[in-house]
C-alpha cells in the first residue's frame, strides 16, 4: 500500500446517474478537487464522525495509483502511467463541503475521510477498468450499485486530462467519481452516524469497510 500520497485528485459528478440525482448538468469537463493527504486511511480503520459535522456522506470510488512521472501525456499513452488500482472511498462532511462558502476541500479533507485499499490490484489485472462493477453498503443495505461503465470520463482521459494542469508523481491517486445513490441524493437525505458499517468494493479490486465512529476524547 502507499503510505501517503503527494496529492489525492477527485473527480466530482464522473457519473451520470450521480450528477443526475443531485439536481446537475452533465459536465463538459472533468470537474477537479483535492483532498488533503493527511486525510488518507487503511482501508478497515474506523471513521471518526467530527465535532459538528451532521452530514457525514459516502463515495465509493474506483482509485486510480500512478506509476511514473505524468507531465502533459497524451490520451494514447496515459494508461501506460497507471500502476494499478484500488477501492477509495470519499467520506464528505456536506454542510462543510456545501454550505460553508469557498471549495470542497473542507468537507473532504478531515482525518480519515479517505479511506482505500485493501492492495494495489495492477494495472496489467484489470482487462478494462471501464467496465467493474462498483457498490457500496451502509449497515448491510445496498446503497450505491453500478458499473465503471458508466463514467462521464474514464481512465484514460482522467490521467491525460489531469496531466495537462499538474504533474502526477508516483503514488499519487486519482478518485475516479462516485455513482448514483449517496446519501444526500437520497429522498429524505440518509447521512451516517456513530455505529454505522459503510462496506465498499469494485470488482476485481476488493472491498473496504469502516465504521463511523465518535471523535476520541
Amino acid at each position: 500500500m502507499i503510505a501517503r500520497p503527494s496529492k489525492i485528485v477527485c473527480v466530482g459528478q464522473n457519473y451520470k446517474a450521480h450528477a443526475l440525482e443531485l439536481g446537475n448538468p452533465i459536465p463538459t469537463e472533468p470537474v477537479l478537487f483535492q483532498k488533503a493527504p493527511s486525510s488518507w486511511a487503511g482501508p478497515f480503520d474506523p471513521v471518526e464522525l467530527p465535532p459538528g459535522a451532521e452530514k457525514l456522506d459516502y463515495e465509493v470510488e474506483l482509485g486510480v495509483v500512478i506509476g511514473r512521472k505524468a507531465k502533459r501525456v497524451t490520451g494514447e499513452e496515459a494508461m501506460s502511467f497507471v500502476q494499478g488500482y484500488l477501492v477509495l472511498c470519499d467520506y464528505s462532511e456536506r454542510a462543510w463541503q456545501k454550505e460553508r462558502g469557498g471549495q470542497f476541500n473542507k468537507g473532504k479533507s478531515h482525518d480519515g475521510f479517505c479511506p482505500a485499499g485493501p492492495e494495489i490490484v495492477p494495472a496489467g489485472g484489470i482487462a478494462d477498468p471501464q467496465k467493474l462493477r462498483i457498490w457500496s453498503k451502509v449497515n448491510g443495505g445496498i446503497r450505491q450499485d453500478s458499473s465503471t461503465s458508466d463514467m462521464i470520463f474514464g481512465v484514460r482521459e482522467l490521467v491525460s486530462y489531469i496531466s495537462q494542469f499538474m504533474t502526477l508523481l508516483p503514488g499519487d491517486v486519482i478518485a475516479t467519481g462516485t455513482p448514483g445513490g449517496v446519501g444526500a441524493g437520497m429522498k429524505p437525505p440518509q447521512f451516517l452516524k456513530v455505529g454505522d458499517v459503510v462496506e465498499l468494493g469494485v470488482e476485481g479490486v476488493g472491498e473496504i469497510r469502516q465504521e463511523i465512529i465518535e471523535t476520541p476524547r
